[in-house]
């Protein structure tokens, strides 16, 4: 079953799912064309703002994490001052 989901003629079927899903199949070549560059776009802007805000929130919270278990008992007394 592996070998079939890794084969030309299913991924063939997959992308024909694709253009029975978002119906482009009706477009005319050159729609499809902007179409699909316009997703590509915005999927590529999706993922890397997804990067660099996660890479951030995780930088963040490791740090805030370091200084908590580094001494916290200097902690304690920063946040009483």
């Amino acid at each position: 079953m592996d070998a079939k989901r890794s084969s030309p003629s299913y991924l063939y079927w997959l992308f024909c799912q694709f253009e029975l899903i978002t119906c482009s199949y009706l477009m005319e070549p050159w729609e499809k064309v902007l179409f699909y560059s316009f997703n590509l776009a915005m999927l590529g802007l999706l993922l890397y703002t997804a990067y660099v805000c996660l890479a951030f929130h995780l930088s963040s919270a490791l740090q805030l994490l370091w200084s908590l278990l580094g001494n916290p008992r200097e902690n304690a007394l920063s946040v009483v001052k």
